[in-house]
């Protein structure tokens, strides 16, 4: 798959989203401080699975309906980078074909597809 990683998500994730072969392109390593316009827009131009913590996506997808090819919003209580991981890690073993074209909120009990 194709992960787009929002700059707030990590580099610890995009790490280890490489290292079990998918393609991801890490805000944080390339192109940090870019606008949240720009990542949603690139993201949708270039088919990437946006990954993020960041409230302001659900914003411009729902309110602004802005395009994308994927959204993974990640609120979680526990922020740290193991904890991403773990959460991300159920995720694709138990949604691999529904996360492109859907809006998915992920906490660290639950897994809900927004409409």
């Amino acid at each position: 798959m194709r992960f787009l990683v929002d700059e707030n998500t990590g580099v610890v994730v995009s790490r280890w989203l490489r290292n079990l072969g998918h393609e991801v392109f890490s805000v944080y390593e390339e192109a940090r401080g870019t606008d949240d316009d720009i990542i949603l827009q690139k993201a949708f131009d270039e088919n990437w699975i946006l990954i993020t913590s960041d409230k302001d996506f659900g914003e411009k997808v729902y309110r602004e309906r802005q395009p994308h090819c994927g959204v993974i919003f990640l609120r979680l209580q526990d922020e740290r980078s193991v904890n991403k991981v773990a959460v991300l890690q159920r995720l694709l073993e138990s949604y691999p074909d529904q996360l492109a074209y859907n809006f998915v909120v992920v906490t660290e009990k639950r897994v809900r597809f927004a409409k």
